[in-house]
């Protein structure tokens, strides 16, 4: 496996900028994508594991019964791009379905996370099918690498799958799949992973589970401020919490300020008071339904192909061509 990866500084100056600018919003605000250093992947791997997560699992089960008729829509598929591809075993389901005896595919990883990639790729490695180059970038960085790289004769199947398109607000969820589509040629296909709306008790449980590792996973953002930027945050004075945003149609995670507190984080030069239930919105999680995945993926510069529902814990994924 090839990693290509961002430089280090360059990476938590970023980290730096980003966390001084939405700090200082109202209400304060800390960018999810950040979650993901090697222990927040390690959790969100257990947290797909969960009983009360099922989205993991109803997108494995569209994959395992769909993936043969995903490929050949595809055809004839040379390379493939996978945005967020955490341990890679969404795509090696996928994959599982690639005919044997046929020319290797050329797939690209773009993930934040190095341990998650590393993952990936032995895993994909293993299969022989597959020739994997790995970037430790954000989405934008990775996709702009991706359009720069040169590329086989044949059709590319970029896929955005697990729901990660909810943690973008509407105005940004449509400006990734612009991003998506101009790094892809017209003919090119798009798989698109997308949680739907659920009843309220079920989403609650999902981002509050009774084992408190979504807590832990949230938490964990703040360990890693203290750690990268040199933030002295208190661990012990943030609580968890998850509420249902019914009129936006989202999931939303905060960290609760349990007194009145003075925060400092050096790399940031920045010195913040928080008051006491005073909240820092750490995620967002969008909840669709399947005609309206059609209509911004159509917006974005795609057509549907085909679109597959898990009925048992209502999930879909959406295939699409780039016009």
């Amino acid at each position: 496996m090839r990693t290509a990866r961002l430089q280090a500084s360059d990476s938590l100056r970023e980290f730096a900028a980003d966390v001084r600018h939405y700090f200082t919003l109202r209400p304060r605000q800390l960018p999810s994508r950040y979650f993901y250093d090697d222990l927040g992947s390690t959790l969100f791997e257990a947290i797909c594991r969960l009983p009360w997560y099922p989205i993991a699992r109803a997108e494995t089960r569209l994959l395992k019964a769909h993936g043969g008729t995903i490929l050949s829509r595809c055809a004839p598929l040379t390379g493939l791009v996978e945005l967020g591809s955490g341990s890679g075993e969404k795509l090696a389901t996928l994959l599982k379905s690639h005919r044997a005896g046929i020319a290797p595919l050329h797939v690209h990883l773009i993930d934040v996370s190095a341990a998650a990639l590393d993952a990936a790729g032995r895993l994909l490695d293993e299969s022989g099918a597959v020739r994997v180059t790995a970037h430790e970038a954000s989405y934008e960085n990775g996709l702009e690498a991706l359009s720069r790289a040169p590329r086989p004769p044949g059709r590319l199947l970029a896929l955005f799958l697990g729901s990660n398109l909810g943690n973008f607000d509407p105005p940004g969820s449509a400006e990734i799949l612009r991003r998506i589509r101009a790094a892809l040629s017209p003919g090119d296909a798009f798989l698109l992973g997308a949680d739907l709306v659920k009843p309220e008790r079920e989403m609650l449980l999902a981002y509050d589970d009774p084992l408190g590792v979504t807590a832990a996973f949230n938490r964990n953002l703040i360990v890693r401020i203290n750690r990268e930027l040199g933030g002295d945050f208190d661990l012990a004075a943030f609580s968890h919490r998850a509420t249902w945003n019914s009129g936006a149609s989202r999931m939303e995670m905060h960290l609760i300020s349990s007194r009145r507190q003075r925060v400092r984080i050096a790399r940031c030069g920045l010195d913040v008071v928080l008051e006491e239930d005073e909240p820092i919105w750490t995620e967002s999680s969008y909840k669709f339904d399947p005609p309206g995945i059609l209509r911004i993926l159509e917006q974005a510069g795609f057509r549907r192909v085909a679109q597959w529902i898990d009925r048992e814990a209502p999930f879909a994924l959406t295939l699409v061509e780039a016009l």
